[in-house]
Parts: structure tokens; C-alpha cells; sequence
């Protein structure tokens, strides 16, 4: 179940950096692409919030810098299986 949630985010940080699939390891970092510095950060958290339908607040922001932290709030916030 958890490899779901982290193919899950792989796929929605590379489509939200526009970067391919196989450029988004399962362990990548803010700042570990290019394209994830702050400005693709934010974009992310925009697309998260829309396509799980959550608000997600400054402090949040600020602590989902990784896809297992990512992963781990989809995994208790959303109702998503």
C-alpha cells in the first residue's frame, strides 16, 4: 500500500516539474532536481491540494520537502486508497 502512495507522488511531482517519470527516484529531495526549488515546490503543493482535495497551510508547506514526508500526509490525510 505505501509503494502506492510513493508512485503516487513520483508521478505527480514529475508531472507538476515536467520532468519524466524515471527522473523522480522514490527518495528525491527539494532542491534534488533543478526544477524543485521554490517556485516548483509551490506548484507541487498546488497540485496536491487540487488533486486531493486537502488545504495544506505554511508550516506543512515547509516540512513535505521529500516524497516519503509527502507520501506519509497523503497517507493520513486523504480518504484516497
Amino acid at each position: 500500500m505505501e509503494d502506492q502512495w510513493v508512485e503516487r507522488v513520483q508521478a505527480l511531482l514529475a508531472e507538476a516539474l515536467q520532468v519524466p517519470l524515471e527522473a523522480v527516484p522514490a527518495n528525491l529531495s527539494f532542491g534534488g532536481l533543478p526544477q524543485w526549488d521554490s517556485m516548483g515546490h509551490m506548484e507541487v503543493m498546488l497540485r496536491l491540494e487540487e488533486q486531493y482535495g486537502i488545504e495544506i497551510n505554511t508550516e506543512t508547506i515547509g516540512a513535505l520537502t521529500d516524497i516519503p514526508a509527502i507520501s506519509g500526509y497523503l497517507k493520513e490525510h486523504t480518504r484516497h486508497a
